[in-house]
């Protein structure tokens, strides 16, 4: 159902698109480095999302030494495939079509350094694979029971050939078209493991698709991670009264177009600022705003001043931020590490000169 607000979604991504497309004054040299950091995040929350550990700082030192170096533990496996396929997706998207073929490649490539899932990578599932989340009491939860294996290719086939015709002839919003496509992938949950990598790797490979050119520089998955419990609320709605007489993908819908414009209103501000501070998120930026006032901080310090509204964990993502924008430097290690501002006058430079 079309609602107003998704209208209204809808009409403010498109009317910052064109915007983007019109008037875009950030040189191609910042714009690679971004898409270098946006490489990271990406990376960073969708593999974070699916219960990963490491930080957007791990990751970066991670993939600047991987060269000739095999992954470790499951944590870099999944890291080194998920920034390996987005990365392509960034670099080759005009060449790539919405196919099977195109998406069982995309699985390859996103578990080709996985041990566990040798067997697999690349081939749709041979069991069934209930979906199932973690409350806040740590218990699991069914989602969904998604399509069971003999039914997967047929219904595969059907929503990519269903995607593709109303992509190409503009009969729906192709925002509209995504968000079904997505939703139903995810329904059908083709594969054994990564269909919610592969499923955020898919949005942002058709959101390029269909012209929303700024994607490289924002990192959408960033939004979603940020949103998780909102994003499997979503879901659970969603596929409640999926197949059945009282089906509606609004709530779905209405989620990820309310990521959709988080990231655009993320790609405005640094389109008309070079500043990274003004990319922070509210928690980041409120942590970033403790250093005004304090020379050196550690995660205790900043836990105290903010009197445990902000978890500890969200305070560690947050440092690792800080500390790739060149806002922040780290000093030390394990338990005795802390933190310093960045002198302002060396901060657009910094900026301007990050690469990865």
């Amino acid at each position: 159902m079309l609602t107003q607000d998704i209208l209204a979604k809808i009409a403010k991504i498109d009317q910052f698109q064109g915007l983007w497309q019109g008037s875009l004054r950030l040189s191609p040299q910042i714009l690679g480095r971004l898409k270098a950091w946006v490489i990271i995040t990406s990376t960073g929350a969708s593999t974070r999302i699916e219960g990963a550990k490491m930080t957007d700082e791990e990751i970066a030192r991670f993939l600047r030494g991987l060269k000739g170096k095999h992954p470790k533990n499951r944590d870099e496996q999944e890291v080194a495939g998920y920034a390996d396929l987005i990365g392509r997706i960034f670099d080759n998207w005009k060449t790539i079509k919405l196919t099977e073929g195109w998406i069982v490649q995309f699985h390859s490539i996103l578990l080709q350094f996985s041990e566990k899932d040798k067997t697999h990578k690349g081939k749709y599932k041979h069991s069934p694979n209930t979906v199932v989340m973690a409350n806040e009491q740590g218990e699991r939860v069914v989602l969904f029971n998604p399509t069971p294996p003999y039914l997967v290719k047929a219904e595969m086939q059907e929503a990519i050939e269903w995607a593709n015709e109303h992509l190409e002839t503009g009969a729906i919003h192709p925002l509209l078209v995504i968000a079904n496509f997505i939703f139903e992938f995810l329904a059908i949950h083709p594969f054994k493991d990564g269909n919610g990598r592969i499923s955020r790797a898919l949005t942002n490979f058709l959101l390029l698709k269909s012209g929303y050119s700024y994607v490289p520089y924002v990192s959408l998955d960033e939004s979603i991670e940020r949103t998780k419990a909102e994003y499997y609320l979503a879901l659970r709605a969603t596929q409640k009264h999926h197949k059945t007489e009282n089906e509606d993908i609004t709530p779905w819908v209405a989620y990820l177009l309310g990521a959709l414009l988080e990231q655009s209103d993320k790609a405005r501000t640094l389109m008309e600022s070079e500043q990274p501070e003004k990319l922070l998120s509210e928690k980041q930026a409120r942590i970033y705003q403790l250093f005004e006032k304090n020379g050196e901080l550690g995660v205790s310090d900043i836990d105290k001043l903010l009197k445990g509204k902000i978890p500890r964990a969200t305070i560690k993502q947050g440092l690792s931020r800080l500390v790739i924008l060149k806002l922040l430097e780290r000093i030390g290690q394990a338990r005795s590490t802390r933190y310093i501002k960045l002198s302002k006058n060396g901060l657009d430079d910094s900026f301007r000169n990050y690469i990865l």
